[in-house]
This record gives C-alpha cells, structure tokens and sequence, in this order.
C-alpha cells in the first residue's frame, strides 16, 4: 500500500455526496476505506441516474477503490459485527442527522469507549446544535442560507440555480478533509482522538468572505448581480459570441483591461469603466456578439488578459492542459471491463496512492467475507 494515508483506516457510514467525497479523497491517498451500507439495497446513490455498468455512474465515481460491507444499523447483534473494526479504525465519518447515531448506539461518546484514539467526523448541513440542527435540507438550502445564492440569482423572471454543489463539497467534504488531517496530526502529538463537527453552512462562509466584509464594514449587502465579481463590472463579466458561445471576462487588474479593451477595439470613450460601468458593458458585449468563438479565441490568447470563452464539459475532458498534468489519467473500471475518466481529485501525486491507476467501486457487500469476521 503506497499513499501518505496508508496503514489508516476509515469507516464510512456516509451516504451521497459530502461524506463519500471526502473519504474518497482519503481511498486516493491510501487510506483503506469500508463503506457501511444498508443490506440487501445499499446506499441510496447506488440507484441515482445515470446507470454504468451494474450501478450509478455517480456512485462509482465517488467509492472508487473502497470496500462495501453490509450490516444493519438498527439490529443489535448485526451493529456488534462491526466492533473489531471499530477497534481497528482510525477514522470514522457518518453522515446522518443529529441524534440518529446516538439512537444507534454509533454515537461518539459510545465509538470513543472501545478505541479512545478514534477520530469521528460527522457531516451535517447545519451542525450538531443550534435551532436548525434538525431542519431538512439540500445544498441550495444551504448556500441560501449562508447568503451565498443571494450575490447572483439572475432575474425574477430567469432565477439561475448554481451549476456546483458549493455546500456539499466545498462546505462539507473539504472541511471534513481539512479537519481529519489536522485531527491526525493531533493525535500524533497528544496520542488521543477528537470529536468533529462538520457543518455545511458554516463551510459555505468562507467563500463569501469579500461580501461579509462588505457587509460588515458598510452595512449593506451586496446586491443581486451588480458587485464587482457578481456581474456589475465591465472587468468580470460573460459576454455571448455570434454562435451563442461565451467569453469569460475577468481582466480586473489595469493592465488585463488595457489589454482587453484594445484587443477588441473598444473606443475610447468607453474605456474608463468607472464613469459608466453598465454602459461600457453594453459596448463591449455589442462587440464580442458580432463574432463567433472560434475567432475571439485566439485573439484573446495572444492579449494574455484573463479572457476565454467557456468550454463545455466535453472540451474540458480533452483539455490540453489537463492531458498535459494527467489530470485525467486514473480510470474508473466496471465490473463488465468499462473504463471512463476517475473523478480527479487534487492530491499531489508524491502523496497520492500508487496502488493502480484503473480502480472500481464495490460491489454492494462485496467484503463481507473479508471484514465481517
């Protein structure tokens, strides 16, 4: 086993896309991963559109290179199968509502009684207290209640709905990450485990952190589409070539906008953008619609001024770029053979496992025989 993580190991109970995120990201740096799932149907994500193979590609894509075990949570004598692996573990990360784990017997004042060194992460969206412990929600609950979704939600009549899961991940499996890392090195130091509490919410504030001082210094939020990074400047805007292709404009800085601005042909009278920024983004947009992608492209390569036009999903996968670093070089593999690009997540590879680069996802159960002694 090669990885900065190997000889440690997880116990996941998470479902979804927070939880099995992060201890993905723990599978790629080593670490032995053994998902807990529910007998006979598994984790809900097993069933989530689109299908590869025998499963969901989503599923697959994220439990890459982990074991399944199945045991049923609300059974005593099935829950006391797990606890030589409990004793065993180093990690442990659920997923559940608060109180749920506590009901199981699976809290971590019961976990931390058999292996005191434990390090028990549990992911919610809004914390383990508080008034909203017990609320519902989803990712756009949660980026709307951080006031993140606030900053730009198109039109009343065209309301934008974010194309990334900024909570889940950027609130939940990042944080979860960070913390067990930080917790790990604890334990080095002080030969004990910790308790953390992980709440998507709170993990979304971070990404606000321009509109909270704002905020805080003037007194007002920022106003839907109209701050400087949120759609109200000339410098950090999306632009519609002929083709229906865009322009992502971000030549903040003097020298990107002098750049920009010539390389288009922008008259001069519109270039001061602080007279009238609506204006000048009305001129250039005027420009850049009377040519197609294909020939802003290489002309906003040669300006060098933070301009390209937005790439689909498909041009982004054959991305020179990308090919170059090998971003894309791990495979997910099906049971039938099937290969497709594995999810690429940002380890450096000297401390990335080196155990394969073609790895699957478990089967449901897969290591019964194996874990479940």
């Amino acid at each position: 086993m090669t990885g900065s993580l190997r000889g440690l190991k997880v116990l996941d109970f998470s479902t979804l896309l927070p939880g099995p995120m992060a201890t993905l990201f723990l599978a790629e740096a080593g670490a032995e991963v053994i998902k807990i799932e529910r007998p006979e149907t598994g984790e809900d994500m097993r069933y989530y559109p689109p299908t590869w193979g025998d499963s969901s590609v989503n599923f697959s894509l994220l439990n890459r290179g982990k074991k399944s075990v199945t045991v049923d949570l609300k059974n005593q004598s099935e829950r006391e199968k797990l606890i030589p692996l409990i004793e065993q573990a180093d990690i442990f990360v659920e997923q559940f509502r608060p109180g749920v784990m506590a009901r199981l017997g699976l809290d971590y004042e019961s976990i931390v009684k058999i292996n005191p060194k434990i390090i028990y992460c549990s992911i919610s969206g809004f914390g383990q207290d508080g008034p909203k412990q017990h609320l519902a929600g989803h990712d756009i609950n949660y980026v709307g209640d951080a006031g993140l979704l606030s900053l730009g939600l198109g039109s009343s009549d065209n309301p934008v709905v974010p194309p990334a899961l900024i909570a889940d991940i950027g609130g939940g499996s990042y944080p979860a990450v960070i913390n067990i890392l930080l917790a790990l090195r604890e334990r080095d130091l002080s030969g004990k485990g910790c308790y953390i509490d992980v709440a998507m919410t709170d993990g979304v504030l971070p990404f606000l952190w321009w509109a909270l001082g704002k905020t805080s210094a003037s007194g007002a939020s920022p106003e839907n589409g109209n701050d400087r990074l949120t759609g109200g400047s000339p410098r950090y805007q999306l632009y519609t070539t002929r083709d229906q292709r865009f322009v992502a404009a971000g030549p903040l800085e003097d020298k990107f906008w002098a750049a920009f601005v010539e390389a288009i042909g922008l008259s001069e009278e519109y270039r001061n953008d602080s007279v009238n920024p609506q204006e000048t983004i009305r001129q250039v947009a005027l420009i850049i619609k009377n040519q197609s992608a294909t020939y802003w492209e290489p002309i906003l390569k040669r300006a060098n001024c933070c301009c390209s036009i937005v790439k689909n999903v498909s041009e982004a996968l054959k991305d020179e770029q990308f090919r170059d670093r090998g971003v894309f070089d791990n495979t997910l593999v099906s049971g039938s053979g099937d290969e497709l690009p594995a999810v690429p997540i940002p380890i450096v590879p000297g401390l990335k496992s080196q155990d394969g680069s073609q790895k699957s996802a478990p089967l449901l159960g897969e290591h019964n025989n194996e874990l479940l002694k």
